[in-house]
């Protein structure tokens, strides 16, 4: 999945958070960040701490990987949900970002 902006960044973040049925609150204490910066976060604030937010990603199961836009730029793109093998297709039991090389 291609994230362009920190808008696109916290709708991923809210949504893998209430599916894992967490609050705000809950995340934030569980991450080791304060409730006022997840909600920055998950609004799209563009001054958001990377630090902090790779500690958001990895407490939900999620990591962010870099990689050349061409990349991305096949079919292919997906999330999964779970353990961090998605198939690229959006499905697989991972919460992993695929990139349509079966890795996730």
């Amino acid at each position: 999945m291609d994230i362009s902006d920190t808008k696109e960044l916290g709708h991923i973040l809210r949504t893998f958070r209430k599916t894992q049925n967490l609050t705000q609150e809950q995340l934030a204490a569980q991450s080791g960040v304060g409730v006022r910066f997840l909600r920055e976060l998950e609004s799209g604030k563009p001054g958001c701490q990377i630090g902090k937010a790779l500690s958001v990603l990895a407490m939900l199961g999620l990591e962010m990987r870099i990689a050349p836009r061409d990349v991305f730029g096949g079919s292919g793109d997906g999330v999964g949900s779970g353990d961090g093998s998605g198939d690229g297709k959006g499905t697989g039991s991972g919460a992993g970002f695929g990139d349509g090389s079966g890795e996730g």
